[in-house]
């Protein structure tokens, strides 16, 4: 039996957390989903083991991608984290990549290019919890 990973989709549309559902559905892949910052964070401080993969929009109300994704990176270190933007920005590009983010993607997001960069980011979540190496600081 192959095992689910979870994804934790974070975005302030619901529009868009049903297309990524939709993009990795039937896939070996399970889906949570928080509508923001705050609510993603509440998530995986309950059950922290359970995600695998995060996937975070910049722009939400509350909490936003930015503090999101600074949060993850501090508290979850070996979870990886995948940007989606409506606003591309290199600056902000740049600032996430530099923070350890495995990829910043564009919206609207190419299936193929979303369902791979999972996959990836997955792969590399299970490396990390099978060598028994914990990446907190």
């Amino acid at each position: 039996v192959t095992m689910k990973n979870h994804i934790l989709i974070v975005d302030d549309e619901e529009q868009v957390r049903n297309v990524i559902r939709m993009q990795l559905g039937g896939t070996r892949f399970e889906v949570l989903e928080a509508e923001d910052g705050g609510q993603a964070i509440d998530l995986l401080n309950t059950n922290p083991l359970t995600v695998d993969v995060i996937v975070c929009d910049v722009r939400m109300p509350k909490i936003n991608g930015i503090e999101a994704v600074d949060y993850f990176r501090k508290e979850y270190p070996s979870t990886p984290v995948i940007v989606l933007t409506g606003y591309p920005d290199v600056n902000l590009a740049v600032k996430f990549l530099k923070e350890g983010v495995v990829e910043y993607l564009v919206k609207p997001v190419d299936k193929e290019k979303l369902v791979e960069a999972v996959e990836k980011a997955a792969d590399q979540r299970i490396m990390f919890r099978d060598s028994g190496v914990t990446m907190r600081p």
